[in-house]
């Protein structure tokens, strides 16, 4: 398991990486003579020009001012929110030239120490000397050499100089050798290449020799980004053999950079990995791409026996590509936009070659996993309307079928099977203020879905889909337009109960085309409406159960009566296929996302949450709860992939007791926290439950543990896709700073372990080096189960393997 670890700041270093910052401190010492008053003081409460000194003696022989303790006492120097300490300074006037001796200590505005036992620099800058020279920065890492010159206004020289990022004393202060550093004969920072320049450099671990190089050279440390090569990423794929991938990152300007990363592997063409990166004054874009010419690779069937032979490569040899993009601009006003555009030339050329982080959230929608969107889109937000319009694609990776010979003839879904969305318009609205006491809100929702090919359910009812073959049959279209307002007020009674009364009114308007011709429908357009009124009553108790913890106990219910919900068979569900039952969804007038389902009739729901806090901000909360309805809702079944003539409830609320609901977390201390959320069905069943438990141990050591299952469809089959998943990760430290860290992820459903990951880590406060066995056994990947070494090296300062 690797450590988020962020680069430290190395803004110190642009204190000309040696006693440049101290030479400021000595050019203000002559304002000794000649200070002058400011406005404004800093904040050490001297003004600009002036300076403070304590100091046993201090005297001054014609143009030469010094200072000087007496013994082991040093001269104090405070002026411009630094200080500097010193057995002796000098300043001559006349040739601009400032002398510290013995025991040169040196704090600038930003908290960076330096020292040194003697220092010289004039007042320009332009010439300075620093012997038995060395710097602590203010991110703890710490610069010395036998001595340090400014050679120009641009050319910094440490002579026999050493640099680590990590601390050189132990907790007691005493010396220790530092777990990395780099030792140098030379070392030359160029402020006009903004690079710093090493000879005859040796790099230590441990104090141990491990790497030489006879020059050396990185970017600055003024340098936010610089054109360069970046730590090479190695890897082994029993498909490509092994596999090295040397990004090189080149920058155009500070607002803009290429990344080329080529991918070579052993067994298969290399992947040509490209990334651009583009920043405007309202905002960016970010386009990835990659290209090879390659067969397919992997586990196949060749001979048609029924068994796949391993890591074959088959097919013709082609163009591969894949190409992933977005940007988000935020001009002034109320508007913004953005776009996403996704696509890949194979099903499972990400798993083959595999690419970093192909699934992200980037736009306004989002594809979901294994799923790649293409999109448009522009919001306009204010303080109490947002209105956005959108259109967008998608592409499948997911597969529908898995084969039981070879992963590598795995059906997938096809793309013609999901819509074309265009346009998506959703909008809100709210009056400034109140309306008969309480909050009216607005809202309106538009969209137009177009599908090539033919789906039945859970897209189609059971009632509209035809019996036989059904290929070739054109896919449904669709058309919304929807209005609603909802009016809601808040009252609090003398006994502390809130009564929340509201009222929701709805309409709909559908176009519905390409249905089955053999049931002789056309093009249909179904109105329908729904209207309700309720109450939602919590009662909040509180009762202190011992001086350091209390007992909040809170009923809850709601009270509800709609017209029918008139779920006409002829619509298709679209965007409320997925319920997710919890807490607080149980209580929404409508509990189904989207508008194509919703519940009608009387309802009534109830639930309880109690909640136990107790010392230093521990926790603990349960919540259980059930919805009731009148008249069970057949609507909300669903064929089964596997049986289509065989319905069942994937909600949990099609009868008129819904599931239970119940869900918890706990924090007994602020190392240990865990949650939990599961839904029962009425014969005691655990229809879909979730829980996690994360807790530390001892300065670094950790774990966590999640458990996710999905029971929902009781139809077993090749279309079935109930899971049930257990994920594992930590790491525990065995002697000082070595440990070990696993990771895995089990499938149960399968009896099989996914993803697994065991490793010998060192972690100290500057570097991290881990090293251990990984195995990929997931379904989709072609090339059967990927398993070999992997090396993860953090550094602080220089960075890491992840860029």
């Amino acid at each position: 398991m690797q450590r988020d670890r962020r680069a430290p700041d190395l803004g110190a270093l642009r204190h000309r990486l040696l006693a440049g910052a101290a030479g400021v401190a000595l050019l203000s010492l002559a304002g000794i003579a000649q200070a002058q008053d400011a406005a404004v003081p800093g904040a050490d409460g001297l003004k600009p020009d002036a300076v403070y000194i304590e100091a046993d003696s201090a005297a001054r022989n014609g143009d030469v001012i010094a200072a000087e303790g007496a013994g082991a006492n040093r001269v104090l120097a405070r002026f411009q929110d630094a200080t500097l300490r010193a057995g002796a300074i000098t300043y001559d006037l006349s040739l601009g030239i400032a002398t510290a001796d013995r025991q040169v200590e040196f704090t600038d505005p930003e908290g960076n120490i330096v020292f040194a036992s003697h220092l010289e620099l004039d007042s320009d800058l332009r010439a300075g000397v620093a012997v038995d020279f060395a710097t602590r920065f203010r991110n703890g890492a710490n610069l010395m050499a036998a001595s340090a010159v400014r050679r120009s206004e641009n050319v910094n020289e440490l002579n026999y100089a050493l640099f680590t990022p990590c601390p050189i004393c132990d907790d007691e202060g005493n010396a220790r050798e530092p777990s990395i550093s780099i030792q140098a004969e030379k070392v030359v920072q160029d402020e006009e290449l903004r690079a710093i320049l090493y000879r005859n450099a040796v790099f230590r671990v441990g104090g141990v020799p491990v790497f030489y190089l006879p020059f050396f050279a990185h970017p600055d440390p003024t340098v936010v980004r610089a054109s360069g090569f970046l730590v090479p990423t190695p890897s082994y794929d029993e498909g490509r053999g092994l596999s090295l991938e040397v990004p090189y990152l080149r920058v155009i300007s500070p607002s803009e950079d290429w990344l080329i990363s080529p991918q070579l592997n052993r067994d298969v063409a290399p992947l040509l990995n490209l990334q651009w990166r583009r920043r405007f004054a309202d905002g960016m874009i970010v386009a990835r791409s990659g290209f090879t010419y390659e067969r397919s690779f992997g586990d196949f069937d060749l001979d048609n026996d029924g068994r796949a032979e391993s890591n074959v490569k088959f097919g013709d040899r082609t163009s591969r590509s894949y190409f992933l993009s977005h940007g988000q601009f935020d001009p002034d006003g109320p508007w913004r936009w953005g776009f996403t555009a996704e696509r890949v030339s194979d099903k499972t050329l990400f798993d083959r070659y595999d690419v970093r982080d192909p699934y992200q959230d980037n736009g306004l929608y989002y594809g979901d996993q294994r799923r790649l969107i293409s999109q448009l889109y522009a919001e306009r937000q204010t303080d109490r309307s947002y209105v956005s319009v959108a259109a967008f694609t998608l592409q499948s990776l997911r597969v529908s079928r898995f084969d039981p010979v070879t992963p590598a003839l795995n059906e997938f879904e096809a793309d013609g099977a999901l819509p074309l969305v265009a346009p998506l318009i959703e909008a809100r609205w709210e009056p400034a203020g109140p309306v008969l006491g309480g909050r009216l809100r607005l809202r309106g929702s538009a969209v137009s879905l177009d599908r090539d090919d033919y789906v039945g359910g859970p897209v189609l009812r059971p009632e509209i889909i035809p019996v036989g073959p059904t290929l070739g049959l054109p896919g449904v279209d669709s058309r919304r337009v929807s209005g609603q307002a909802e009016w809601r007020r808040a009252l609090i009674s003398p006994l502390g109960v809130r009564w929340e009364p509201f009222l929701d009114v709805r309409a709909d308007l559908y176009s519905v085309g390409d249905l089955p011709p053999m049931l002789g429908l056309g093009e249909e357009a179904i109105t329908r409406g729904r209207a309700t009124a309720g109450v939602d009553i919590s009662y909040p108790l509180f009762r202190r159960i011992d001086p350091g913890a209390d007992l909040i106990l809170e009923p809850m219910a709601q009270l509800s009566a709609s017209t029918r919900s008139d779920l006409d068979p002829r619509i298709p569900i679209e965007d409320s296929q997925t319920l997710e039952l919890d807490e607080s969804s149980l209580f929404r007038i409508d509990r189904f996302p989207g508008y194509d389902l919703h519940e009608g009739g009387l309802r009534l729901t109830v639930g309880t949450r109690a909640t136990l806090n107790w010392d230093e901000g521990r926790r603990a909360s349960l919540f259980i709860g059930r919805s009731y309805r009148a008249d069970e809702e057949s609507a909300f079944l669903t064929p089964a992939p596997d049986a289509p003539g065989q319905l069942y409830d994937p909600s949990g609320l099609s009868a008129q007791s819904s599931d239970w609901v119940v869900q918890g977390s706990f924090s007994p201390s602020d190392r240990i926290r865990g949650w939990g959320h599961a839904t029962i069905d009425a014969s005691g069943d655990v229809r879909r439950a979730e829980a996690a438990v994360d807790g530390r141990w001892g300065r670094r050591n950790l774990a966590s543990v999640s458990y996710i299952v999905d029971r929902s469809n009781p139809v077993a089959g090749p279309l079935n896709r109930n899971y049930e998943f257990v994920q594992l990760s930590g790491q525990q430290f065995v002697y000082g700073n070595w440990g070990v860290a696993v990771s895995g992820i089990a499938d149960l459903e399968r009896n099989i372990i996914t993803r697994s990951e065991v490793g010998l880590l060192f972690d100290d406060d500057c570097f991290r080096f881990e090293i251990g066995y990984r195995r990929d056994n997931t379904r989709v990947r072609p090339t059967g189960p990927s398993e070999g070494v992997y090396v993860r090296l953090n550094l602080a300062t220089f960075g890491g393997t992840g860029y």
